[in-house]
């Protein structure tokens, strides 16, 4: 039996036309992963989470001590400072050396800025 005629006893059995078999889109694993974390914004939250855990090894134990990282969105690092004087000498003093130093670590597209908050 050819397949265009058993396509036609098949649909006249039926009642209903035959669909058209899909191609097979196998693809592995490690092809889809990144596409998929792009999709799903995860890889976005894995470098924020790579920053975070980085911060204290970045700006020392004191700072580390009285501020924490809160947010990586648009390549702007946004800290949670405690203390004003603190956030005067991180602002002023110290952004540009942080900053220099997480682009050296983690690249200019990640982090393109710092912004320091009180809270």
């Amino acid at each position: 039996m050819t397949p265009s005629l058993r396509t036609a006893v098949l649909q006249e059995w039926r009642g209903l036309p035959e669909l058209p078999r899909s191609r097979d889109r196998w693809q592995q694993t490690s092809q889809l992963m990144p596409a998929l974390m792009q999709k799903l914004g995860l890889k976005e939250r894995l470098r924020e989470s790579e920053v975070i855990d980085a911060w204290s090894s970045i700006v020392g134990e004191f700072i580390a001590g009285h501020s924490a990282p809160v947010a990586l969105r648009e390549g702007i690092l946004y800290v949670r400072v405690i203390q004003p004087s603190l956030h005067y000498e991180l602002e002023r003093i110290a952004k540009t050396e942080i900053l220099r130093k997480l682009t050296r670590r983690f690249g200019g597209k990640t982090i393109s800025d710092v912004r320091f908050r009180l809270g």
